[in-house]
């Protein structure tokens, strides 16, 4: 598996860790050899999340505290290829391709809401699993501290 990863999924709300790091592990499991998941972002500061707002061309309409990323319940996807059968995966793609789809389909099937769905601002990479809350509604729960961050009670 791809360590970045895992590594990432350690600081998504504790509430979808674990079941977030079995599915990143099952879905891998489901793509072919020299095909490999990864997440770009999970957790993202609310500075971090600024930054990204500030970005031309415009990648995000969220300023901090307004992305489900703020809240670790979101994450984002790029696909790796090992194009020379190396075990390097060092070609990543963001096309909508049959790979992107698989993992698409199989992530709404675990309950989460895809960005690639959204009628505004469409957001392909993105997922998020909200518990049926908003940005406004997390960002005025109380929190607790989990791995040095602040997640929302849910």
């Amino acid at each position: 598996m791809d360590k970045i990863t895992l590594q990432r999924i350690e600081k998504a709300h504790p509430i979808i860790r674990e079941e977030l790091k079995e599915q990143y592990i099952e879905i891998n499991n489901k793509l072919p050899k020299g095909v490999r998941l990864r997440f770009s972002h999970v957790y993202r500061s609310n500075a971090e999340q600024d930054a990204l707002f500030k970005k031309r061309p415009k990648v995000t309409n969220a300023k901090g505290g307004q992305s489900i990323h703020n809240y670790g319940l979101a994450f984002d996807i790029v696909i790796l290829f090992d194009k020379d059968n190396n075990g390097t995966f060092e070609s990543a793609s963001w096309s909508q391709d049959q790979y992107w789809m698989q993992v698409v389909i199989y992530f709404k099937s675990k309950g989460y809401e895809w960005g690639g769905d959204w009628k505004s601002f469409k957001d392909a990479p993105h997922f998020e699993k909200t518990f049926g809350n908003t940005w406004k509604t997390l960002k005025d729960k109380e929190t607790f501290l989990d791995n040095g961050i602040n997640y929302p009670k849910l």
